[in-house]
């Protein structure tokens, strides 16, 4: 057993800490989005519409729908952190789970009735920031072999 091994034997992993702290984030946010006053024009949330006038920290256009989302994230980022495997999987299909909604974002009107979840113009960038951020995380924070043997 290498001193490396023995020091992080009962510890976290650095992705497992990343999972952690992101799955923390969207918990924090997921709540953040049902407090009137955080969450400006509360009276106007709608459960899952593009007509939700809601807007976390009067920029980000949330619902009912999009703060549940983000709960649910939250829950299965601190659920999967318990593993180095689970966090590099949160990070990695998260990541990519959000990528795909920053192109859905761009290709769905704002105004349609497709926008569902519903997503603006900065929901659409933060997604794109959350996907390769998420997905740089799960990669390099579980590079080399040292890594393998922890998982």
């Amino acid at each position: 057993m290498t001193t490396h091994t023995r020091a992080t034997r009962g510890a976290r992993t650095p992705v497992q800490q990343a999972a952690l702290l992101v799955g923390a984030v969207f918990l924090l946010v997921g709540i953040l989005g049902f407090i009137p006053g955080i969450t400006t024009d509360y009276d106007t949330m709608e459960f899952a519409s593009h007509e939700s006038g809601a807007k976390l920290l009067g920029i980000f256009q949330v619902s009912i729908l999009h703060n549940l989302v983000h709960l649910l994230f939250g829950v299965a980022g601190l659920a999967m952190s318990r593993t180095a495997a689970g966090a590099r999987t949160f990070l990695l299909v998260g990541g990519a789970i959000y990528l795909v909604l920053w192109l859905y974002g761009l290709i769905v009107g704002h105004d349609s009735d497709a926008n569902f979840i519903p997503l603006n113009t900065a929901d659409d960038w933060l997604h794109f920031v959350l996907g390769i951020g998420m997905i740089a995380l799960g990669a390099l924070l579980t590079r080399g072999p040292a890594v393998s043997r922890r998982m």
